[in-house]
């Protein structure tokens, strides 16, 4: 398996100004491969050392940072000789000894020289709890699960993924049929390391759905062991609200649908728990299509989706030959589908922020919205090959904006103000509109 990322991480090794790395995700979405396959890689030495329900380094934590004292005890827990030059050290679910984690903070500052990289699934809700943090003392890197053209690399169609990412439009229409069949495929497996790697060994989608079904069982105990319990219900009804929350014509987030009579002040804490947690994405309405879009947000107003695709048609229960033949029943549903996995490419091959736009009538909604540069530009999603969009005309009559996607599944073509984007490319978005 291939991550893109890797490719941030070459560029976290030779920069000059390298701090320690924290490495963001939800769980099982492959943190820790990627640590290791970075280190063997590009390091002659990896040391790893693992702070889940490891006492001994809690107990190096305990009392004051002595740099030389602490590597001393990672030389002795990794069995690894820790040499600067040539070593990479790799802290993982660090988030358990929050003392370890403060300590970055003098890694940067008094021993730089050190490579180290950490992770942990629970980092965003640690920090938010009040856990001590070094503050511009280290670097991000945000993992996500593969996104659609990771997915065409695992399953080794290579030549496919090559004329995506050169925009050879003329073979891409050639191999039109092809693409949307494995992109159907990727709608029902999603981009779960674990999931994908099933089916590149054996071809059984049975047996993918039962590793997507075990890993929404994974998180649902995590909610009761790491969320405080008296949020813990909260959680579990927002978590299983999403799927018909998406199915709904317009998929805005309603409360009240959650439990008659909910508030939205009542499921705070609960939503934040699940977005730190990187289960959930938020995306909130903008009111207008001036710059800069996050200042326009309508925070009251916002959609939900999973971080995978293939967890949505697993928790929506949404069976392989509904999916992939296609069958009428499947039509409402495929709109919610389409547009998680739309988000999912957005957040997985961007670093845009992602919004969606709506009159305030509510007549006319744009699928989602993001900026790039001085343009503000919508994308109207579309789960089959009509490419009526009368909310995209609408919102292109009132704002005149210059850069303006559709994504379905019918071939690319540019038109005067409207670039219509096959969703199999939308991964490629930046490079189509620069």
């Amino acid at each position: 398996m291939y991550r893109n990322k890797i490719k941030e991480l070459e560029n976290w090794k030779k920069a000059k100004n390298r701090k320690p790395l924290i490495i963001r995700g939800a769980r099982q979405v492959g943190k820790t491969w990627l640590m290791k396959e970075f280190g063997n890689k590009f390091y002659e030495k990896v040391a790893y050392i693992n702070f889940d329900d490891n006492s001994r380094m809690q107990r190096l934590f305990e009392e004051d940072i002595d740099i030389e004292r602490i590597m001393q005890g990672f030389k002795i827990e990794s069995g690894v000789n820790i040499e600067p030059e040539n070593t990479l050290i790799l802290l993982d679910e660090i988030q358990e000894t929050p003392k370890a984690l403060k300590a970055l903070k003098y890694f940067c500052e008094n021993a730089n020289q050190y490579h180290i990289i950490s992770a942990g699934s629970l980092l965003g809700v640690a920090l938010h709890e009040g856990t001590s943090f070094p503050v511009g003392k280290v670097d991000f890197l945000d993992l996500t699960p593969l996104s659609f053209f990771e997915f065409l690399k695992a399953l080794q169609e290579t030549e496919l993924l090559e004329i995506l990412e050169k925009q050879d439009i003329e073979l891409i229409k050639v191999f039109h049929t092809k693409l949307k069949e494995l992109l159907k495929l990727y709608y029902y497996i999603g981009g779960m390391p674990e999931a994908v790697d099933s089916y590149v060994k054996n071809k059984d989608l049975l047996e993918v759905r039962g590793i997507q079904n075990r890993l929404l069982e994974a998180y649902e105990q995590d909610f009761s062991k790491h969320a405080p319990s008296n949020i813990v219900p909260r959680i579990r009804q927002l978590w299983n609200n999403i799927p018909t929350q998406l199915a709904k014509e317009n998929k805005k987030f309603i409360f009240g649908l959650v439990r008659e009579g909910a508030r939205a002040r009542e499921y705070e804490i609960a939503l934040a728990w699940l977005i730190d947690c990187g289960l959930v994405y938020q995306v909130n309405r903008v009111n207008a299509s001036k710059n800069p879009l996050s200042a326009y947000q309508d925070f009251s107003a916002f959609k939900l989706y999973l971080l995978d695709v293939g967890l949505l048609g697993a928790k929506a229960n949404i069976d392989a030959k509904t999916l992939l033949e296609g069958n009428e029943i499947f039509e409402e549903f495929k709109g919610s589908l389409t547009e998680q996995y739309v988000l999912c490419q957005l957040k997985q091959c961007t670093d845009l922020e992602v919004f969606y736009w709506s009159s305030d009538t509510g007549i006319a909604e744009i699928d989602f919205m993001i900026q790039i540069g001085k343009n503000n530009v919508p994308i109207e999603v579309k789960a089959s090959e009509n490419l009526q969009a009368k909310s995209l005309k609408t919102f292109i009559q009132k704002y005149d904006t210059k850069i303006n996607i559709r994504t379905a599944m019918s071939e690319y073509r540019q038109e005067e103000n409207l670039i219509n984007i096959p969703l199999y490319m939308i991964g490629n978005l930046l490079e189509i509109v620069k």
